[in-house]
């Protein structure tokens, strides 16, 4: 959730003068942007990339690790800076001209920056990894303590709360559901980009950004690596889905009423000119912040200066499209404007980033040279629909390419879209053997099938019947943790294994890394042979009964089954209501695994319910805890499963 830096500290908009006075300065720096454009006044001839790295800290246990600020003390480099959550880092590199060894000099600096975290890392006893989003986050990691205390984003937290009524909700389908309620914006600190910047001149701006729209289907395609969110199979890059509804304002009105979402793919074509996204910005999105502003655009451009645009900037850094025009002065004092492409996630190697960078530096440097006009090839809609296509399938979707060809996503990078990054990269003049060696990575990664969604879910799936859901993600973090250290693309990593997470007694500190969240319940009025039949086809022991807001009502036990049964009840006619105990012992996700064994000796129960907010989200039974105690009385010995397995 990067927003602007400014040197003022951001406030709330929250009073008509306010607005009116905030108002008033971004419609100035609209309007010297526009003159500034007339004149003549940006920098041609040059094409300079730039990157922005996110990335999640981990500790022993492979979860968030709450120490962005203790790692920023100890980098002491003004390239890193703070995300949202304090579990986050962003990595800021130095621009760079394509030409040349540019993309080289990327990965470098990159690597470089990476080693400088690990090394500063390792001294806190912690890890630092690449990730769309991270297996091992858990709903108790986002809550408002872990939020960098950054006046910039409690305040932009604070209007976006207010605004949802403090309730946000979320709902992403994919192989599995998650449907979830949240009380801030921090569920976006679940997400880690990897975001690129590609600089262009005002007269080919609207051409260029409308390229970047096209083709950030195909790029998705290819760099998805974020399928896993709290356990759940959903999107390939579920990034895509969860941002859009972490920061979304919106409230439930008719649905006659069009409202687009902070966090978009935008609406249309830019016709003219880069002017249009920022008018049509204002248009649709109500200021959030503000601060205060001491410049006058007009009377500096007067003067021969370069205005630093404060209130256009700010009120951009608020409105999250997927590809976002920006302003921005370089070194040289020259203004210019840049499309930051914010589709990519982080990951799963520095090698298939810059990969992923160059293959659409070199779309965009062909595609923009041939002066093609794609707004004639495909309608803007479709665009839209082949990058949420994307998203959610990966390399398995399907588009409406151009002229209406139907077409999948692998085929058309092999086929087409690979041959025009190569043409594109030579026409920058990018050095052939850089060239040659990123795109081998794109075409053995697109051949192979094996992007890092596909790289995770099938070793997630591996995994299936080796551990528990918590295992199975301290797996996918360590595994890789491991194999980004040794620089290889994701083509090239063999699957996760259960035995990379170090298993130990770290590793089992709260319940909710190995609940059951998959339940079978009852409600009160149902008859005993409806739990009498969930005992015997799903071999279980416990079946909780809750209402229709899953509150939990009661417990029925085996046990209490066979006392109707012996006592000669009906089955068919008692209601459950009869037989379940009410008093029962229950925990929260975030309870220690010695609290649950305690609690269970304590009360003499097989079964403990685990709410959340009151509701019913899992079970623990002493199931659960055998096979915990026998991971803490042996923590560096394999299971009988796992003995046999080379």
């Amino acid at each position: 959730m990067t927003t602007t830096r400014t040197h003022k500290e951001l406030v709330p908009v929250n009073d008509g003068q306010a607005r009116r006075e905030f108002m008033h300065a971004l419609l100035g720096d609209l309007r010297a942007m526009e003159r500034m454009i007339a004149e003549g006044r940006f920098e041609k001839g040059m094409r300079r990339i730039g990157a922005e790295q996110e990335m999640f800290l981990v500790d022993k246990t492979w979860c968030p690790a709450t120490a962005a600020l203790k790692m920023l003390d100890g980098l002491k480099d003004p390239h890193f800076t703070t995300e949202l959550g304090q579990f986050q880092l962003e990595a800021n590199c130095d621009p760079q001209e394509l030409a040349g060894d540019g993309l080289s000099k990327l990965e470098a600096q990159l690597d470089a920056l990476m080693e400088k975290v690990h090394g500063v890392a390792e001294q806190l006893e912690l890890k630092a990894v690449l990730m769309g989003i991270l297996p091992t986050m858990r709903k108790s990691d986002l809550g408002m303590h872990n939020m960098v205390p950054s006046p910039r984003y409690l305040t932009l937290s604070k209007v976006i709360a207010d605004l949802k009524g403090g309730r946000f909700d979320f709902s992403i389908k994919g192989l599995d559901e998650l449907i979830i309620e949240h009380d801030s914006v921090m569920l976006e600190a679940c997400n880690s980009s990897f975001q690129v910047h590609f600089q262009v001149e005002p007269q080919e701006f609207a051409r260029m950004y409308n390229l970047a729209q096209v083709l950030a289907a195909p790029l998705m395609a290819i760099s998805a690596n974020s399928p896993l969110l709290f356990g759940k199979r959903l999107w390939a890059e579920t990034r895509i889905a969860l941002f859009r509804q972490s920061v979304d304002d919106r409230t439930h009105r008719s649905h006659f009423r069009e409202e687009e979402a902070r966090v978009s793919f935008g609406t249309r074509w830019v016709r003219r000119s880069v002017t249009e996204i920022f008018q049509e910005d204002i248009a649709r999105f109500r200021t959030l912040v503000a601060t205060e502003f001491d410049e006058d655009p007009m009377a500096v451009l007067d003067r021969g200066g370069v205005p630093q645009l404060k209130a256009l900037r700010l009120h951009n850094g608020t409105i999250y499209r997927w590809n976002r025009a920006c302003y921005g002065i370089g070194s040289n004092g020259t203004p210019h404007l840049r499309i930051e492409n914010r589709v990519m996630p982080a990951g799963p190697s520095v090698v298939d980033q810059v990969a992923n960078g160059a293959f659409w530096f070199g779309l965009m440097s062909e595609l923009g040279a041939r002066d093609l006009d794609v707004t004639r090839l495909i309608d803007f809609d479709q665009s839209g629909s082949n990058f949420y296509a994307a998203a959610r399938e990966g390399l398995g979707a399907h588009f409406t390419w151009l002229k209406g060809k139907d077409v999948s996503a692998g085929p058309l990078v092999l086929d087409e879209l690979l041959p025009i990054a190569e043409a594109g990269l030579r026409r920058a003049q990018v050095n052939a053997d850089d060239a040659k060696r990123y795109l081998g990575v794109i075409d053995a990664r697109v051949r192979s099938a094996r992007t890092g969604a596909r790289w995770l879910l099938s070793s997630w799936n591996a995994l299936k019947d080796k551990g528990t859901p918590g295992e199975r993600a301290n797996a996918l973090v360590a595994a890789t943790v491991q194999r980004q250290r040794t620089r290889r693309p994701v083509a090239e990593w063999e699957r996760a294994r259960l035995d990379e997470a170090d298993v130990s007694h770290h590793s089992f500190l709260r319940v909710e890394q190995y609940m059951t969240t998959d339940l079978f319940t009852v409600h009160a009025d149902d008859p005993v042979q409806m739990v009498a039949l969930l005992m015997d086809w799903e071999r279980i022991r416990h079946v909780p009964v809750e209402d229709k807001d899953h509150r939990l009502l009661g417990l029925v036990s085996y046990r209490s089954v066979m006392r109707l049964l012996t006592s000669g009840g009906s089955m068919r006619d008692t209601p459950v209501s009869k037989i379940m105990r009410t008093e029962v012992t229950t925990i929260t996700p975030e309870t220690s695994s010695a609290q649950a064994i305690a609690l269970m000796e304590r009360y003499r129960v097989g079964c403990l319910p685990v709410l959340h907010d009151g509701k019913l989200v899992g079970l623990v039974t002493e199931q659960h805890m055998l096979g915990i105690a026998s991971k803490l009385l042996n923590p560096d010995g394999a299971s009988e499963d796992e003995a046999g397995e080379e």
